[in-house]
């Protein structure tokens, strides 16, 4: 895991050490063990590394690293499966003079061209240049793990795993008005439709699962996508069967994620997530007969909190015998460390949930574990959220599979809305897709606090897309690959650099994923349960009251009480002058009170205020 950057121009004078130096500085906190500086002969191109040691402490991986006489790579990620790959490629007269993960990239490369990315495991973002072709190949890993934003102009082609690294080489930081406005109106901090779009107008993100490659010769940036989810395709396995699967890929997920030369620990929240792979974790360490030394887990609790975790942290903890670390996030926390929050970010955030994260990570610092594994990603493709019961009940309903819709509805104690609107969108889904379009286009018009100019400059229709429904899978699919889950990858990644540490999500093996895309509906969620394949496979090795509990917390901080506190109302009040200053909310929103709501409430304006302010620093 570490920090790239890197410049690319026929200028001579833009392709300078000094520039890549502000670029790895920019980059220190996610690689501290390390720099590293390339530039070719011709001058027209340089490469910038930050390290963070994780496999082959050795310099010999040190990177930017060289392959052939030809290829030059800058790297920040894992290859899970290296090891396999590396023996195929020996098998095919490969050699190999580290025991990196670097250069079997390389190798897959010279072998197989843009193709090796169908061969990896992992998650990542690289560039490679190729001297003899005069090309810069780079790509990014299927979920958007890891980051890899780029400005492109007539002069230069620069890249970096964040924007500060090209604001520092005086890169215009100039936001992006239409998702600005999306923000503060609907709350959302990408665009489906335009992945590539950041919350600044001229800097870009290459999407999950693309590469490109910049030719300087034809100075010509072509991007496309090399991999997709096949949300069609079926199995015929019985429920044992996919049971069997679903364990086998899952707990090799978990295997492979383990390989580390430092320390390797696990988030715990107390959910099933997290409890799942500290299960996994446990029964790989009995079959390879690992030293028996106390597992490590790092979590947020909140005593007093409604919805504190710890009686569930507690159970977990003592069943396997854990060393669990916690960590208190307080208003006070908040107030002090929220400007280095939204530094390491960059862009706006949802919830105070992410500072929870944050400091979890920071923990995981403090006790000296370099690497954790979590649980982000089973929500998305195990259909765990309380919203995904309609949208299956409306998948019953359609395929006129009454009796399994009354006996789902009936087992379901959570609290669903189903109304005569979900059976329209039963039978009409394309209908749906567009009154959920309209609903929002009314939503954002009709807010009262945005400037009516900055509204009609910047309002963009493509963020107004919604998907047709016709079955969970298709819901999946978008909050996968479309609208969900890469936000909170970025968090993930920002908090965790943050404090120079290594996540890995064991449930976003690529393999694991369309294997549960393959699976019929009724083995994601089952007799009123979500995630029924996951629970299943848990039930003889977690607690029943963790296995089968049905409300849903994770990380979540009191937001509503710490935004009540007197220092954070001045904070949200400061926010708002700023984006009056701006000309984008209305000089009477500057009258009206703080309205404290919890982190996952949808009317989180003040939030959204304090948040997006950090834009104008």
């Amino acid at each position: 895991m570490c920090g790239i950057a890197g410049i690319v121009s026929m200028n001579t004078n833009l392709v300078l050490h000094i520039r890549l130096q502000a670029m790895a500085n920019a980059l220190q906190h996610r690689g501290p063990d390390g720099e590293g500086f390339w530039m070719n002969e011709n001058n027209n191109v340089g490469l910038a590394h930050r390290r963070l040691s994780i496999i082959d402490l050795s310099n010999a991986a040190s990177q930017p690293m060289h392959y052939l006489n030809r290829y030059t790579i800058t790297y920040n990620g894992e290859i899970y499966n290296y090891i396999e790959l590396r023996e195929a490629l020996k098998k095919k007269g490969y050699y190999f003079y580290t025991q990196s993960d670097t250069e079997v990239i390389l190798a897959a490369y010279d072998c197989y061209k843009e193709n090796c990315l169908q061969h990896f495991d992992g998650m990542f973002a690289f560039a490679i240049w190729d001297e003899q072709e005069q090309n810069l190949f780079a790509a990014r890993d299927r979920f958007g793990e890891k980051p890899f934003h780029y400005f492109f102009d007539e002069e230069q082609f620069v890249f970096a795993s964040e924007m500060k690294a090209l604001w520092a080489i005086d890169i215009p930081k100039k936001p992006n008005n239409s998702m600005l406005l999306n923000y503060l109106t609907i709350g959302y901090t990408n665009n489906a439709l335009h992945p590539e779009q950041t919350f600044f107008k001229n800097i870009y993100r290459l999407p999950a699962a693309s590469r490109l490659n910049y030719n300087l010769r034809s100075k010509k940036l072509k991007i496309e996508k090399y991999w997709d989810l096949e949300k069609e395709q079926k199995t015929t396995f019985s429920i044992d069967e996919a049971q069997q699967k679903f364990q086998a890929l899952f707990f090799d997920s978990v295997n492979k994620r383990l390989r580390s030369d430092v320390a390797v620990g696990t988030s715990l929240s107390g959910g099933l997530d997290s409890s799942s792979i500290v299960a996994a974790i446990q029964q790989s360490n009995k079959q390879h007969q690992k030293p028996n030394n106390k597992q490590q887990t790092f979590s947020a609790i909140f005593p007093g909190f409604e919805k504190d975790e710890s009686k569930y942290i507690a159970q977990i903890t003592q069943q396997f015998n854990l060393k669990n670390h916690t960590v208190e996030p307080t208003a006070e926390g908040f107030i002090n460390d929220f400007e280095k929050l939204m530094y390491h970010q960059e862009e706006p955030i949802q919830s105070a949930s992410i500072y929870a994260q944050y400091k979890v990570y920071e923990l995981a610092k403090q006790h000296g574990v370099t690497v954790l594994l979590d649980g982000q990603g089973a929500d998305e493709i195990l259909a765990g959220y309380t919203k995904y019961y309609h949208w299956f009940w409306q998948q019953l309903l359609r395929a006129k599979q009454l009796n399994s819709l009354k006996k789902e509805r009936q087992a379901t104690t959570n609290k669903v809305d189903w109304s005569y609107k979900n059976y329209f969108a039963a039978f009409a889904p394309s209908l749906a897709a567009k009154q959920l379009e309209n609903n929002l286009y009314k939503k954002i018009k009709a807010n009262s606090f945005i400037n009516t100019d900055f509204f009609l400059q910047h309002f963009d229709k493509t963020i107004l897309y919604k998907p047709v429904v016709e079955k969970l899978n298709d819901i999946l699919y978008y909050n996968t690959l479309q609208s969900g889950l890469e936000d909170l990858l970025r968090y993930a990644d920002r908090n965790s650099m943050a404090h120079s540490r290594e996540v890995r999500l064991p449930f976003l093996n690529h393999e694991l994923v369309q294997f549960i895309f393959s699976l019929p509906s009724s083995f994601k969620i089952k007799d009123g349960f979500t995630k029924w394949i996951l629970r299943k496979n848990m039930e003889h090795q977690l607690p029943n009251s963790i296995v089968w509990r049905k409300d849903k917390i994770g990380f979540e901080p009191p937001q509503k009480l710490w935004m009540q506190q007197a220092q954070v109302k001045d904070m949200v009040h400061e926010g708002k002058e700023k984006l009056v200053k701006q000309g984008i909310l209305k000089p009477a929103t500057l009258e009206d009170s703080v309205v404290a709501s919890s982190a996952h409430a949808a009317e989180n304006f003040d939030w959204r205020y304090l948040s997006a302010s950090t834009l104008f620093q």
